[in-house]
């Protein structure tokens, strides 16, 4: 006899396509409700052999588990947020694939929220979200991952939550990112390498942490063969195509035009790019131009871009894996460094050594 026969004379299950239950997988499967419950819910207490018997019975009747039973069930959502403020939609699109190619694999679901850094009601619009929806954990992406507001309100909340690229605050959650100091230090060096001595740089949003260690990166790489960065070659950017433009045209304007111009991401450098060509120079031809985090973008625009590939989606990923399976012991300073790789395209010009 079944676990579930004492159910009456109704015990076969319903039908394909007419909405199968939590019942019905348990008939089909010849186990407890509570057996199937914990399958879905990805528990390890449970045998491999019906581990497999419940997600084919599952699979055949097209049930999937309910999201509001589960969560009126037990003390999970399900739900998890991504907050954001990011003018790079490749970049945000890459974060979001990211956790949801993770989340999916505990059938979690993803809420993305985005969020003003500048605005004055910040703090009291993140403290309505996280008492309206309950969330079993956050991810925090730049530049959110490094403001106070932020992860005061997070933390007030009682939420775990893992931070993307952060460069402040160390000890105040556990993170992904990759050595954006050594990235932007190795692309210096092979416009060095390239015979590159005059290198002018276009700098991200000063609010972003990850802009300040890609230019200490620069000024590493320039240092270390006696060099100090020239101010009229440093341009502050926005991390938009139009501030990488405004920054190419303040430097043509300069006494003395550098020969390479290195903009801290590939959005700043195809505003870069173009501000060039508004003048009517070649690329590389008269000016090498390379960017940082490897979006589309780099092999569509001509000459491609050379650039740091930024690994958005894997750091996304891992963070999501961090936040719904944390090692034991996971302290709030843990950090994952993920490797990025420098590609070397044709928009890099070779001056002699």
């Amino acid at each position: 006899m079944s676990p579930n026969s004492s159910q009456g004379p109704d015990s076969q299950p319903r039908a394909i396509g007419q909405g199968a239950t939590i019942h019905d997988v348990a008939r089909l499967a010849q186990v407890s409700i509570k057996t199937v419950s914990r399958v879905m819910n990805n528990e390890t207490n449970v045998r491999e052999e019906t581990r497999i018997r419940v997600k084919e019975a599952a699979r055949s009747l097209k049930y999937s588990p309910n999201l509001l039973a589960r969560s009126l069930a037990g003390s999970r959502s399900y739900l998890i947020g991504l907050l954001y403020d990011n003018p790079n939609a490749d970049y945000i699109h890459n974060i979001q694939s990211g956790i949801i190619r993770r989340a999916r694999e505990d059938g979690v679901h993803l809420l993305s929220e985005p969020q003003n850094v500048a605005s004055p009601s910040l703090s009291d619009d993140l403290d309505a979200l996280f008492s309206t929806i309950r969330l079993d954990g956050v991810i925090l992406s730049p530049p959110l991952s490094d403001h106070p507001i932020v992860l005061e309100a997070v933390e007030r909340a009682g939420i775990s939550f893992v931070r993307i690229s952060p460069h402040a605050y160390p000890d105040r959650g556990a993170s992904v990112k990759i050595d954006e100091r050594a990235a932007a230090k190795a692309m210096t060096e092979v416009l060095i390498k390239n015979g590159h001595r005059q290198i002018g740089f276009v700098m991200g949003h000063p609010d972003h942490g990850g802009s300040v260690q890609r230019y200490e990166g620069f000024n590493l790489a320039l240092r270390a063969i006696g060099l100090e960065p020239r101010t009229e070659w440093v341009k502050q950017g926005y991390f938009t195509f139009e501030s990488g433009r405004e920054a190419a045209r303040a430097l043509l304007a300069a006494k003395r035009r550098p020969t390479a111009i290195f903009a801290a991401n590939d959005d700043m450098a195809f505003g870069v790019m173009a501000g060039l060509q508004d003048e009517g120079l070649s690329i590389p031809d008269d000016m090498s131009v390379v960017g940082y985090d490897d979006n589309p973008g780099c092999k569509l625009v001509w000459p491609h871009l050379s650039t740091i590939h930024q690994p958005i989606e894997a750091m996304a990923y891992q963070a999501t894996d961090l936040l719904l399976k944390p090692p034991q012991g996971l302290s709030r300073s843990y950090s994952v460094i993920l490797p990025h790789s420098l590609i070397e395209r044709q928009s890099i010009r070779f001056l002699g050594a």
